[in-house]
């Protein structure tokens, strides 16, 4: 067992505690992980406030990170210690249905169908004074050290910096996958994207890697717009500034709306909005943003032939294989990712990372 600090939630809309956990060894079939960096995402703050379907308390937050294997259970094969890896908060088992679907990147594992607040077995590896801790799409990166399944680690290139990749465990990888995989932006075309935090941007950057000849970025904090021109993006608007709703906006702009559109938010009403941009012929919006109430809309928004999609974790992406091919195209310096990172914070600080998320910054 192994005494480390992890940073606890015990309840629904209490603060994070920074404690001193325990971290069983990984059973059979299981990988323990010493994490060296995690990321914070806005999923991480839905569950703090109680939002996430589905989760238990009290729980050790975090699904993005990076760091190296410290010991393997018996029948793991993938990754041997000393590995660096990235833990997954969307597993590949390699046996489901859809994991053998040569056009799918879902598997039945994932916490959509199968809980993951304990490992497969029913069991947690966190304990804290005594009491159990659940675990957080099995990843629990906001600890010093976790334990997950094999089928959710990918090991990546020895020679990857583990504070800058960390990203790749869910923001970069899911918004650059969803220009690239899931709406397969053409060169040539025009984007926009809704909501410029870590998801929105990387979105930017996989339609500038696609080749879109403009990419429209739109979020109401002003502050986000230097950071996406440096991305890629043409054109920058704040809804707020509009006397028009923003779907007018942009299909003034464009002449009949844009190719391909991206909500990376989570808000109802942006995401109709995000739909109504895209061209109403051959457009496709990708929704990214998870959004926790119903959406009702308008059907002849579809019936003209736009197309209405949903992404996880980068779309088409085998995920156990994609992410350290993303990993060395990071090293190959196809993408500049590093500037998706504002800050960089010691653990004991997690809160304050939280403060910085929650102002925009």
């Amino acid at each position: 067992v192994i005494r480390c600090r992890a940073a606890v939630a015990w309840a629904p809309g209490k603060p994070l505690s920074v404690e001193e956990v325990e971290v069983a060894p990984p059973k059979a079939g299981e990988v323990r992980i010493k994490l060296v960096a995690a990321g914070i995402c806005r999923t991480d703050e839905h569950l703090l406030q109680g939002c996430f379907p589905k989760a238990e308390f009290p729980v050790i937050p975090g699904h993005e990170g990076a760091g190296i294997v410290e010991s393997v259970g018996e029948g793991v094969t993938s990754v041997t210690p000393g590995d660096k890896v990235i833990p997954l908060c969307h597993p590949q088992c390699g046996e489901c249905s859809f994991c053998r679907n040569p056009e799918s990147n879902f598997c039945q594992k994932s916490h959509f169908s199968e809980l993951q607040n304990l490992l497969p077995d029913k069991t947690s590896r966190f304990s804290c004074k005594g009491k159990q801790i659940h675990h957080f799409l099995w990843v629990s990166t906001f600890a010093e050290y976790t334990v997950v399944p094999e089928y959710a680690v990918a090991k990546i290139d020895a020679a990857a910096p583990l504070d800058k990749v960390c990203v790749f465990g869910c923001a970069f990888s899911t918004g650059y996958g969803a220009a690239i995989n899931t709406a397969k932006v053409k060169p040539g075309s025009t984007c926009a994207v809704f909501g410029l935090g870590g998801v929105g941007l990387s979105a930017v950057m996989g339609c500038k890697a696609a080749g879109a000849s403009r990419i429209i970025a739109v979020d109401i904090n002003s502050d986000k717009f230097a950071k996406a021109k440096e991305l890629g993006a043409t054109d920058c608007i704040n809804p707020k500034d509009l006397k028009k709703p923003i779907q007018e906006v942009l299909t003034e702009m464009t002449g009949h709306g844009v190719d391909y559109s991206f909500e990376a938010i989570g808000h109802a009403d942006t995401m109709i909005a995000a739909l109504a941009s895209c061209n109403m012929s051959t457009g496709v919006c990708v929704m990214i943003g998870v959004v926790d109430s119903e959406i009702s809309i308008d059907p002849t928004l579809l019936l003209t032939g736009r197309t209405w999609k949903g992404t996880m974790l980068g779309g088409s992406w085998k995920i156990r294989e994609g992410i350290p091919k993303l990993v060395s195209s990071y090293l190959e310096k196809k993408f500049n990712s590093d500037l998706l990172i504002t800050h960089t914070l010691p653990f004991a600080k997690v809160k304050e990372g939280f403060e910085l998320l929650l102002a925009g910054k």
